[in-house]
C-alpha cells in the first residue's frame, strides 16, 4: 500500500513540474516575441490618462 502511495505522489510531482516547465518555456517564447514586434512597454511611461486627450 506505501508503495502504491509513494508512486502515485512521485508520479503527481512529476506532472506538475512538467506543467511547470511548459508554463516557464511559454513565458520565455511570449517575451521573445515580445520584444521582437516592439510591444515591450516601457517602465519610465506614466500608466495615467495622456495629457494629450485634455483640453
Amino acid at each position: 500500500m506505501k508503495t502504491k502511495f509513494a508512486a502515485s505522489v512521485l508520479s503527481a510531482l512529476l506532472y506538475a513540474q512538467g506543467l511547470l516547465g511548459f508554463a516557464a518555456l511559454a513565458t520565455v517564447l511570449l517575451k521573445e516575441r515580445a520584444h521582437a514586434n516592439g510591444l515591450v512597454v516601457s517602465s519610465d511611461m506614466p500608466s495615467g490618462p495622456s495629457l494629450l486627450v485634455v483640453r
